[in-house]
């Protein structure tokens, strides 16, 4: 089962939100409407919590988890993902603040207290260093990430684009999971 207690914690998944079986969410998460968890893709809100905003997506073997409250930082680095998000393929997020309408590029890893604003867009492959404040509106790339340029008005379109796709394609998913007829 995709959905895993940790003590007294047990993840609260929003309505028409579409899991994978091989996906885990572990704890502390909260999914919000509309999202969707793809292929061993893993959310571990064990020591923190995790946040998924609505209408965002989590793609195959993403991994997501956050770092425990100290003396020094009692509120620790939880996982915040906003609203109409694309998270790619194969990313490491842990213990960041993503914003709305963003696309985190296949492979990118995210660290810990990096915050990410509204309608950004992260090349694939890319690093972003702990602690790093990206601004609005730009695409970012490397390793360590930089900032490249403005983004174009097809990029910023593109980026709720994406989002909502990824709501048509999970749409298709539970349909099939729900009226598919045992052989």
């Amino acid at each position: 089962m995709p959905v895993t207690r940790y003590l007294d914690t047990f993840p609260h998944i929003g309505g028409n939100v579409y899991l994978h079986d091989s996906a885990q969410v572990i704890g502390d998460v909260r999914i919000g409407d509309d999202s969707s968890v793809w292929c061993n893709a893993v959310l571990r809100g064990d020591v923190n919590h995790i946040v998924i905003g609505n209408c965002t997506n989590i793609q195959d073997l993403t991994m997501g988890h956050v770092s425990h409250k100290t003396e020094k930082k009692p509120q620790g680095s939880p996982l915040v993902i906003g609203d109409y998000v694309t998270i790619g393929h194969s990313v490491i997020l842990h213990g960041c603040q993503i914003g709305n309408d963003c696309l985190i590029g296949m492979g990118t890893i995210v660290m810990d207290d990096v915050v990410i604003p509204d309608r950004v867009m992260i090349g694939a492959g890319s690093l972003v260093s702990p602690g790093k404040q990206l601004e609005s509106g730009y695409l970012y790339m490397g390793r360590p990430a930089e900032k490249i340029r403005p983004l174009t008005e097809a990029e910023l379109a593109y980026l709720r684009y994406s989002a909502e796709h990824y709501v048509r394609v999970k749409n298709n998913y539970l349909k099939s999971v729900t009226h598919t007829a045992a052989p």
